[in-house]
């Protein structure tokens, strides 16, 4: 049996931020599922910042969206048909052929969810790779220590908010940059954040961190990159250790964003930078899931989600992202 479907191909390269016109929703008939093969109905899709880098055309650590062919990401859906036995229909599945309503996938392309009273679409935030990341990034690679102060940027976002959240259970003093009244209201009110800047409130970041962090930070989480980049070297404590996620400031930069002007502190105050990319910490899962599992049916970590509906939305999700548009994970319901 073929199915017929809608998928979302790259149709230009756009340059700086993203418009509609970058994106087609195209019609077309997927091959009939094979042995070993499933076919998924997709519920879920993610939107992720790092998309915005495959949409050059240019050799980094994930190869570059190809024109006229539809695009792919983090995605959640039920089986419809099934020629595998390891899989049943009505079983949900998390893949990564998203920005699609539906995909033919062999079992290496698919990972079963539990039926452990979870929604399914967390498993495209903070129990899929935007919570490993946080996870990761605080406990493998900032090595974070209880009593310690952390400033995250981007806090309100779907990595950001998770790290904050995480750093919280850990024991540290968290301070967390953000761009509205409504995003700094529910980091202090619901997170339990510490201090919070808006970023859109003052003409000197750097100043307003120090107010925010009078004894320094001791990990910054950089999401952002940028001026929030600079503030953060110049209230590093010695010895600091910066993780480096993204730097969204500067995706949509024609010519290239440019560094922080203070990089020299890095060496004055023998300041650690190292870059992360999730992909790369995949063994983590089993330990990483475990420990987020449990912290959110316990309540301890408080999910946010930001829904668009239907597969015509998601160009628009996506441009949002780089508008300040999500609060916790930007997704689109299919």
């Amino acid at each position: 049996m073929t199915t017929r479907t809608r998928e979302i191909h790259l149709k230009s390269r756009p340059a700086g931020v993203p418009t509609r016109e970058a994106f087609a929703i195209v019609e077309t008939v997927l091959p009939s599922v094979a042995a070993g093969e499933i076919l998924v109905r997709n519920t879920w899709m993610s939107v992720d910042p790092y998309m915005r880098g495959r949409m050059v055309d240019r050799k980094s650590y994930i190869a570059p969206f190809r024109l006229d062919a539809v695009l792919e990401g983090a995605a959640v859906g039920i089986v419809e048909e099934s020629a595998d036995p390891a899989f049943a229909i009505g079983d949900q599945v998390v893949h990564f052929a998203g920005w699609r309503e539906h995909a033919v996938l062999n079992r290496g392309a698919v990972t079963k969810i539990a039926a452990d009273g979870i929604a399914p679409q967390t498993y495209l935030g903070a129990l899929g790779f935007p919570g490993l990341t946080a996870y990761v990034g605080l406990v493998r690679i900032a090595r974070a220590k209880a009593g310690e102060t952390i400033f995250v940027s981007a806090a309100s976002g779907a990595v950001g908010s998770t790290v904050a959240q995480i750093a919280k259970l850990l024991g540290l003093r968290v301070v967390a940059s953000v761009g509205s009244r409504d995003k700094a209201e529910w980091l202090l009110n619901e997170v339990g954040v510490d201090a919070v800047v808006n970023y859109r409130e003052t003409s000197d970041l750097a100043a307003a961190l120090a107010e925010a962090a009078p004894e320094g930070i001791d990990i910054y989480f950089d999401n952002v990159g940028g001026d929030h980049l600079e503030a953060a070297l110049a209230q590093a404590n010695d010895h600091a250790r910066f993780v480096l996620c993204g730097m969204i400031a500067g995706y949509n930069a024609e010519g290239g964003a440019k560094g922080p002007a203070n990089i020299f502190l890095a060496i004055e105050k023998r300041i650690s930078l190292q870059g992360l990319i999730a992909s790369d910490h995949v063994a983590v899962f089993p330990e990483f899931t475990a420990a987020m599992g449990d912290w959110i049916r316990q309540g301890k970590v408080k999910l946010r989600e930001t829904v668009h509906d239907g597969l015509e939305s998601a160009p628009d999700a996506f441009i949002g992202l780089f508008k300040g548009a999500n609060t916790g994970k930007m997704l689109v319901r299919l």
